[in-house]
């Protein structure tokens, strides 16, 4: 079993180095292979497919942004100081990685515009993590919002464009609004009380691509 596991893990770990050396699409199974002087065959007694390693480095990927988004949301600070933190850490992170490796960038961009399920899953575990510091700004009294779950959708919406890897590139040469601009105003939104309503359908579900509801967001997050 250890055997199996050690095999499993190098082979995801020269996988993840051709890829950010050649680009994931250029490198085949038998590069792979080559490189751990082993046969094909033997790469797909552990991946039945291409794709499976593919999907595999990305959730490598974005499973270290998703452990350093648990570390925010359990720490001791101040809701207001950890959505900030939270936002401003999934950006950085994702403009380092398109800056020093740009191939790698590319599968995760792969992955979102394909909504592939690791891209799904994440973006849930983002919206989870957001839900959580929102309900911990209720319990402390820094926040009046009448329902997190659809705060978390409404915060995610409104700043994607900040973190999502396809947003991030597309919206570069946007100066205004800026990451901290648009938490600001979801703070203040916060602290005023968001009204309690409900959607008449998800801006994101399982099998659809995140979308950012303008009319939506507007009517949430209006000063009273």
């Amino acid at each position: 079993m250890k055997h199996a596991l050690d095999t499993h893990l190098k082979i995801l770990a020269v996988a993840e180095r051709l890829f950010s050396e050649i680009g994931f699409e250029k490198t085949t199974v038998s590069d792979i292979a080559r490189e751990l002087h082993m046969s094909p065959a033997n790469i797909y007694r552990f991946f039945s497919a291409k794709a499976d390693i593919n999907e595999a480095i990305g959730r490598r990927l974005l499973a270290a942004i998703e452990a350093a988004g648990d570390g925010i949301v359990k720490n001791s600070a101040s809701a207001r100081d950890k959505l900030r933190a939270l936002l401003a850490m999934i950006a950085s992170a994702n403009e380092e990685r398109f800056l020093s490796n740009r191939k790698l960038h590319d599968l995760l961009e792969t992955a979102f515009s394909d909504n592939w399920p690791i891209a799904r899953d994440h973006i849930e575990k983002i919206t989870e993590f957001m839900g959580e510091i929102i309900s911990q700004g209720n319990r402390d009294g820094d926040f009046a919002v009448g329902d997190c779950e659809l705060a978390a959708i409404l915060v995610r919406s409104a700043s994607i464009q900040f973190w999502h890897p396809c947003r991030m590139v597309e919206d570069a040469q946007n100066p205004e609004p800026t990451l901290d601009d648009m938490v600001d105003f979801c703070l203040a939104a916060f602290a005023q009380g968001a009204p309690v309503m409900k959607l008449q359908c998800p801006l994101y579900s399982a099998g659809s691509t995140p979308q950012r509801d303008m009319t939506a967001v507007s009517r949430v997050f209006a000063a009273r």
